[in-house]
């Protein structure tokens, strides 16, 4: 195990549109300093909060176009994000943005980790919302990758992924016992399925779960034209964890920074010496879920 305890900050990101690239740059690196003040070591932006992007052009126009244009800001997103993780000293999963494909056909939506030396890797998408397929023609990823830290194993399900309890579980049956959820949501429903998903992933599999939310609006862009979100750090439910299962929330669609300190050693001895053992005794339901029978009555 690596380092013991660790400090993340998990954004209500407030998207709001903006006039010049600068502008954007200095809210994301207000907030990554801000986090670095308070000792995090870890933080988290929320899903598509890079949308505050499209309002630099024509948004009259289609919304395929403007995907498009919004990828084309990858290599300075990605610059951005890792001069502010070099120059921190923390890791960042920032966010998502859509990510062109090499062909220019494809769109994917990608999430970029960043460790404190700058350096990245990505998670893509694996699930598409009807508006990311149907709308903006966004197309999945297959995989999920656990990403190896200086606190120990993560892993990052996008929003609508964490709805999926297979995905997270293969995670953490690898070795996860952080993850990361950057959601963005439009109403109070949206949102309550994403939040009680993974505080249902932090149950069955014994792990922390960072959820991060979009707030704010943005009246012309379609799809992320109102936010709905409210982040949180969530544990599992047992005695060395806090009440109810929430280490920290933030309130409903505030712009807020929310702080919180885990133990990875708490979350690793939950594992063996846990008053259930959700995690090990899961190859049982396994084997029972691949053998169910329909009876008649």
């Amino acid at each position: 195990m690596g380092q013991e305890r660790i400090r993340v900050a998990s954004l209500q990101y407030f998207i709001r549109p903006v006039q010049t690239w600068e502008q954007f740059r200095d809210q994301v690196d207000a907030l990554v300093e801000t986090a670095a003040d308070y000792k995090c070591q870890l933080v988290v932006f929320p899903e598509y909060f890079t949308v505050q992007l499209l309002t630099l052009g024509d948004t009259k126009r289609p919304i395929d176009d403007q995907i498009r244009d919004l990828a084309a800001q990858v290599p300075r997103f990605v610059d951005l994000m890792s001069g502010l993780a070099r120059r921190e000293n923390v890791y960042i999963v920032a966010g998502t943005i859509p990510v062109m494909d090499e062909g220019n056909e494809k769109i994917y939506n990608e999430s970029f980790v960043f460790n404190p030396h700058g350096g990245w890797e990505v998670q893509g998408k694996l699930h598409m919302t009807r508006f990311e397929n149907e709308e903006w023609h966004v197309s999945p990823r297959s995989r999920l990758k656990v990403f190896e830290t200086d606190f120990g194993p993560m892993a990052v399900a996008i929003c609508y992924d964490v709805e999926f309890p297979e995905i997270v579980r293969g995670a953490a049956r690898k070795g996860a016992h952080l993850l990361v959820v950057p959601s963005c949501t439009d109403d109070r429903q949206g949102w309550l399925r994403v939040r009680y998903c993974a505080q249902a992933r932090a149950i069955e599999n014994q792990m922390y779960v960072v959820h991060s939310c979009t707030v704010g609006s943005l009246p012309m862009v379609p799809a992320v034209s109102l936010n709905y979100g409210a982040a949180a750090i969530l544990t599992p439910s047992d005695f060395s964890f806090s009440r109810d299962g929430i280490l920290a929330e933030g309130n409903p669609n505030l712009e807020m920074m929310v702080v919180g300190e885990l133990n990875m050693k708490t979350i690793l001895d939950t594992r063996t010496t846990g008053t259930v053992l959700p995690l090990n005794d899961s190859q049982r339901s396994a084997e029972i879920a691949a053998q169910v029978e329909v009876v008649r009555l």
